[in-house]
């Protein structure tokens, strides 16, 4: 099967209504790519463009976007030329820094429809693998690249790597067969980055003694994967029944499980938080955190401080991601139909003639949305008498840290004479809750994602 055959299997799958953008830097792989691309597009009629990320690490890189440009343009294709500060500095990958930079600016560049297109090969899914290994990963790391994966700031876009199962060498071969002209990378030749260490000493012994390793290793990649889809699946059935109403994940079901597969699940809902856990922290989490004593307030931080650090805690037999939101915003005037902002959430008051959740002679005048006012107490809807709201707080399972940036609907002018109305998205007091065929207020709160 030739090269562009294999292209065009890998994007059966697009349509002229898809546009497609190839992440070009000029180097062998991605001048092979847009060659491939601008002949699909050209034969399916869709829209293609190219985008150079000029990193500014090396002097002999300032001659690439002009090279870029021209190969582009000898194609019929239009080239946008990005230019990124590589963040870098003590105990920072400049290889993983370049990177994070290259494909936040890639994802930048992205429209609605875009389909990101990269020169990823065979080659380099095997030195993915191979560094996998190195870290010590899990079957998520030993799956390597995905052939598709979401990426971009719309949730259609995606990241396609068509010539993943392509080797280095038929590149090679086609580029020449084609008379393609590429840029060479002098930073290819410097081992000091892992990639270019294997590459240049580790790979050429392997495939003088076993010429297949690629091929396999990338098989190994793909089973990995399947595994990995596997375990998504588990952790997707085990996680509904172990979360609670407050987001948190209760101890005693997790340890109904088998370690292997309460790792799975709580690696799932931590990456769910974006963390990603090594098996080390999963470890400290269950018994620093989950097994540590009744009277203890535990807790485990992720994370790093220049990225953000984030905790896992315990309360009342489960575990949490205390949320690092925004800061909560007083409300003192609720204008009807609008969506309010309230810092760490959005309210909204609306009139409506049945199902409502305020009665219809609450004067909204004396309403105000407030945040951590102590000395409150309420009759929940549907409870006898009331309780402080202290009291409340436990048993609705509210962790103490989540307390200061709940909701508090209050009516009365002096904090004497406030009354706890609704704390939305949690309960409604007794005495403000309408019959379910009257005309009244719905209360309605979109709390904010976490940050």
């Amino acid at each position: 099967m030739s090269l562009y055959s294999i292209f065009c299997h890998q994007l059966r799958d697009l349509t002229p209504a898809h546009s497609l953008v190839v992440a070009f830097s000029g180097g062998l792989d991605s001048t092979v790519l847009l060659v491939l691309a601008a002949r699909f597009a050209g034969d399916h009629g869709m829209d293609l463009r190219a985008v150079h990320i000029n990193h500014g690490l090396q002097d002999a890189a300032k001659g690439w976007p002009d090279h870029c440009m021209q190969v582009a343009k000898h194609l019929g294709v239009s080239c946008e030329t990005v230019a990124v500060q590589v963040a870098i500095g003590p105990r920072v990958s400049l290889e993983a820094a370049a990177r994070t930079a290259r494909y936040q600016a890639l994802s930048a560049a992205m429209s609605p429809n875009d389909i990101l297109l990269t020169g990823h090969h065979q080659d380099d899914q095997a030195e993915t693998l191979l560094l996998a290994l190195k870290r010590g990963a899990g079957i998520q790391g030993l799956a390597a690249m995905p052939a598709r994966k979401p990426f971009g700031p719309h949730p259609q876009n995606q990241q396609w790597r068509p010539l993943l199962a392509c080797s280095r060498q038929s590149l090679e071969m086609y580029a020449e067969q084609q008379g393609l002209s590429w840029i060479e990378d002098p930073s290819n030749s410097d081992d000091k980055f892992d990639r270019n260490f294997l590459r240049n000493r580790i790979f050429p012994t392997l495939l003088a003694h076993w010429p297949s390793f690629n091929e396999t290793a990338a098989r190994s990649a793909e089973l990995c994967a399947e595994q990995l889809q596997l375990a998504l699946e588990l952790a997707e059935l085990d996680l509904p029944s172990l979360k609670n109403n407050s987001g948190g994940i209760e101890i005693a079901g997790l340890q109904a499980l088998s370690v292997a597969r309460r790792h799975n699940v709580l690696r799932h809902w931590l990456q769910q938080h974006q963390l990603h856990p090594s098996r080390a922290q999963l470890q400290a989490i269950w018994q620093e955190v989950a097994l540590a004593r009744a009277d203890a307030n535990p807790e485990v931080r992720l994370g790093n401080a220049r990225l953000g650090e984030s905790r896992v805690c315990r309360y009342q037999g489960a575990l949490y991601v205390p949320k690092t939101g925004g800061e909560p915003i007083a409300l003192t005037e609720l204008r009807l139909d609008l969506w309010l902002e309230a810092g760490v959430g959005l309210l909204r008051l609306s009139w409506v003639d049945q199902g409502a959740d305020l009665i219809a002679g609450l004067d909204l005048s004396r309403l105000q949305l407030a945040f951590n006012v102590h000395g409150l107490r309420a009759q929940p809807k549907g409870r006898a008498g009331s309780r402080p709201l202290k009291k409340l707080w436990q048993e609705y399972g509210v962790p103490t840290w989540q307390r200061a940036q709940m909701p508090l609907l209050l009516i009365g002018n002096e904090l004497a004479d406030k009354e706890l109305v609704a704390i939305p998205g949690l309960f409604i007091s007794q005495a403000y809750v309408p019959k379910p065929t009257q005309a009244g207020w719905r209360l309605e709160w979109k709390t904010k994602p976490e940050a």
